[in-house]
């Protein structure tokens, strides 16, 4: 039986291979992205930030019925 290659198995193969490709030409010299390290420092802390603040106030928010449900037994427990 033939197996289909799943597609994040491509994506991840090309992320990787691009980054190796832009690690190489940074160790040769050559500037791949036009950003300063600085700026790269800046997008990622960015990033963490927001994923960190998107990930506690969805985990201490209950929208669907079955959470709101959930918490009402937690707190019925206690």
């Amino acid at each position: 039986m033939k197996r289909k290659i799943e597609t994040m198995t491509i994506v991840r193969t090309v992320v990787l291979a691009f980054a190796l490709v832009n690690q190489m030409l940074e160790i040769a010299g050559y500037s791949t992205l036009p950003f300063t390290n600085e700026e790269v420092g800046q997008a990622v802390s960015m990033l963490i930030t927001a994923a960190a603040s998107i990930w506690a106030w969805w985990k201490n928010n209950s929208f669907t019925q079955a959470a709101i449900a959930a918490d009402g037994q937690l707190h019925s427990k206690s």
